[in-house]
Formats: C-alpha cells, structure tokens, sequence
C-alpha cells in the first residue's frame, strides 16, 4: 500500500510538471530564417493548435501562420503563431499578423540577428505539435542571458501559496481530525477490551458449568 502511494504521488506530480512546462512561457534564442502560411485539416484529433486568430470564424480547416527559425547549431526550429485570445493558456495575444511581419522582415535581413522567441508548448514530430510563438525580441549574441522572471515569481507565488495551505490543512487535521481519530481508536480499543472481558467470562462460566455437569 505504501509503495501504492508513492506511485500515485509521482504520477500526480510528473502530470503537474508535464502541465507547467508545456504551458509557462519559455525563451529560445534562434536566426529567424522564413515564414509560411499552411491550410491544414484541424479538429479533435489533433488538440494542440489553439483557436482561430481574433476576428476570424473557427472552423476545422484553415490557415495556420508558422515561423522557420534555426539554432546557432544550425538544426532547425520550427514554431506556430496563432493567437490565443482570451481563452486559455492566458497569454492574451491578439497580434500574431504583427509577429508574422516582424518575423519576416527579421528573416529577409541580409546579416540576420539573434531573436529570443518567448513561446510556449513543445515540438513533437510525430504528433505535429508545434510551440506558439508569442514574443520576438532581439539580442547580441546566442549567448544573451534571459532570465524568466515570470515562471520565477509565479512559481514562487505558487510555492507560497501551496505552503500555506499545506500548513493550514496540518493545523486543522491536528487540532479537529486527529482528536477525532483518537477518540475513535480509543473506543476500538475499549469495545476490544470489554469483549475480551466477555469472552473471559463466557470462558470461566463454560468451564465452570463443564465442571459442574462432570460432577
């Protein structure tokens, strides 16, 4: 049972984990090398492209906005640029025509420069999974330092908060639950008592009405 818990514990925690990485933005630093616009065949089956750009009818087909990037490896980086609205993840981005310009004006420069791409989501061929784009900033070098002050702070807000309830849930099970339970392993332990004492004394008497009926 234990090792059940432990289990259950690490699935629960990898599931949040999985959760926070695909959806907390994350900085990539690449050469913006093209844009393109593709007609692709959405609906259930493939759950990982948002929702129609702002101002636009959602509908199972239509065209979705992509940006070609490469690493200072030279391997290639591909990413969405959809916008998300209102609706969920909360990035609230209604300008994906103005990050498909930029991106490309960036991608037609003759020396072109190191982007950070803020984004969210991950790249997995096999599913057609793409990250969504959501910020082009550029930097010096591929070597610029990005720091994500918005997962530190939200992960450290979340921290906080989970620790206080976490407190808050010990008090109470210290000061309500616990008393309760005592109280019931303290009857469990009487009513054990009492019939062990009845069950003696059934015994006694048996054995004394054996003796009897002998004599």
């Amino acid at each position: 049972m234990k090792w059940f818990k432990w289990i259950f514990r690490l699935v629960v925690f990898g599931l949040i984990a999985a959760f926070f990485a695909y959806f907390l933005p994350s900085h990539d630093i690449v050469r913006i090398v093209g844009t393109d616009v593709k007609r692709m065949d959405l609906g259930e089956r493939n759950p990982f492209f948002d929702q129609a750009d702002s101002g636009t009818q959602k509908h199972t087909t239509r065209d979705v906005r992509f940006i070609y990037a490469e690493w200072p490896d030279g391997s290639p980086r591909v990413y969405r640029n959809e916008d998300t609205g209102w609706a969920f993840p909360f990035y609230f981005k209604f300008d994906s025509s103005d990050i498909a310009a930029k991106a490309q004006a960036l991608a037609n420069r003759d020396n072109k420069p190191w982007v950070v791409v803020t984004r969210y989501g991950w790249r997995i061929q096999v599913l057609s999974m793409y990250p969504n784009a959501v910020k082009l900033r550029e930097v010096d070098s591929p070597d610029a330092l990005v720091v994500p002050w918005f997962n530190i702070i939200f992960l450290s807000l979340l921290a906080i908060v989970w620790a206080y309830f976490w407190l808050a849930w010990r008090r109470f099970k210290k000061k309500r639950l616990d008393p309760i339970g005592d109280k019931i392993d303290d009857m469990v332990d009487d009513a054990q008592d009492s019939l062990s004492k009845k069950s003696s004394a059934l015994s006694r008497f048996f054995s004394r009405f054996k003796r009897d009926k002998q004599d």
